[in-house]
């Protein structure tokens, strides 16, 4: 069985990403199941150094899970949270280190799942313009995936890709370092955004949401004219034209 995990910044800000990914992996094949009863899945409470309470969502979010086959969800720092920082939070707990440590093994940014486990990279999307990406960071270094978003980007009928100068830098968000270092986080941003403009590229797409939330943000201030896409929202909106 292939679960759904939707963030919290997707479920109150951004739900047509959630939507877009559900569409994505039916339209795939799959048959996903969303869990009402699932919750955040701690990360903002551990990076701000809430162990215990983000201890207690981690075994929430176990207990939720645990069962499933594969989880997949359209936010890499969340699956990282998941991945790699649950065992951490549990290692004290034997037993629920080892449901954590197995559970790892079984949760999938949405790219990665549709490349490395389904095996596909076209989709059946189409797109008449130029696109170019951007590497967030827990994406691709927590969890290494840049390859599978780009096949599929590469995949999609009539798009042009353009790289983006600096693609590995960061944007800035970095959750609540954006809130703690505004200038710095505007700095980031600012040249994330320009980096995008001189490509030409018609789209600026990614994989996290909360990048795309901190990018879109900056363009709707400056530059209204220019948008940043999540890849999900991308394929599942272009594969009507294929």
């Amino acid at each position: 069985m292939v679960s759904l995990f939707i963030p919290c910044t997707v479920d109150l800000l951004m739900p047509e990403i959630g939507t877009a990914a559900c569409e994505l992996l039916e339209h795939l094949g799959e048959q996903p199941v969303y869990h009402q009863d699932q919750t955040c899945c701690g990360q903002p409470l551990f990076n701000v150094g809430y162990r215990d309470q983000a201890r207690r969502v981690a075994k929430h979010f176990i207990e939720v899970f645990g069962r499933d086959e594969r989880i997949v969800s359209p936010s890499g720092s969340c699956v990282s949270m998941v991945k790699h920082h649950y065992p951490e939070l549990l290692s004290h707990e034997p037993s629920w280190y080892g449901r954590a440590r197995e559970l790892a093994g079984r949760v999938f940014e949405l790219s990665q799942y549709i490349v490395d486990v389904l095996g596909v990279t076209d989709v059946g999307a189409a797109f008449d313009g130029s696109v170019t990406y951007h590497e967030s960071c827990h994406v691709l270094r927590s969890l290494g995936v840049s390859d599978q978003p780009k096949k599929l980007i590469g995949a999609v009928r009539g798009a042009r890709y353009v790289e983006l100068n600096n693609a590995t830098a960061c944007c800035g968000f970095g959750g609540e370092f954006a809130v703690g270092f505004p200038e710095i986080s505007q700095a980031l941003v600012k040249d994330k955004a320009t980096n995008f403009l001189n490509t030409g590229a018609d789209v600026l797409l990614l994989c996290e949401p909360g990048c795309l939330l901190n990018i879109n943000g900056y363009l709707h201030r400056n530059h209204p004219e220019k948008k940043a896409m999540h890849l999900a929202s991308f394929l599942a909106g272009n594969m009507k034209e294929a």
